[in-house]
């Protein structure tokens, strides 16, 4: 892997992309009383937080509740837990959040923690879209789709994760 490191978002064009993201989320669920934020920790759950946020700014008459999902990536199966009980994702619509997706593996083990649950809708948002999906999982919502070679690496920082400045490298 190279160590040249290429800023591809500064912090100034992910709070714009964060912004545009929750506008998007929000005219796509107008009609919606209230909508369950999934972030995928660690920084998905960062970037679902800001999302909240920003939607409750935008929308304060909309119930927006938050769901931090912990996924065991390095499992063949799907190992997972949540910080809630996930039936608040009932009969609502559920926006799986996290901060890039590649291969989709992550996105897909998330899903599957609601195959189980009877959702409206359920829709995926992430900061960047890698474009190199093995599975079939897309981004409904993404700030900046990407298309890079497989040796290549996103790496987003997030301040409240990474203590240092919002900001997404390729290398």
């Amino acid at each position: 892997m190279s160590s040249k490191k290429t800023l591809i978002l500064n912090k100034e064009q992910i709070r714009q992309k964060s912004r545009r993201i929750a506008y998007q989320i929000i005219e796509d669920n107008f009609d919606e009383p209230a909508i369950v934020l999934v972030g995928i920790a660690d920084r998905g759950y960062v970037f679902a937080q800001r999302l909240q946020k920003l939607l409750a700014e935008i929308a304060p008459d909309k119930s927006i509740e938050l769901l931090r999902v912990n996924i065991q990536k390095s499992k063949r199966s799907l190992e997972s837990s949540t910080d809630a009980n996930i039936d608040i994702a009932k009969n609502k619509v559920v926006i799986l959040i996290d901060d890039v997706l590649n291969s989709g593996r992550t996105l897909a083990y998330g899903l599957g923690v609601f195959l189980n649950v009877p959702l409206k809708r359920m829709r995926t948002a992430v900061l960047i879209d890698r474009s190199h999906h093995q599975f079939p999982v897309f981004s409904d919502y993404y700030g900046l789709k990407l298309s890079t070679i497989l040796k290549e690496h996103v790496e987003v920082q997030l301040e409240e994760y990474d203590n240092t400045e919002d900001a997404a490298y390729l290398s």
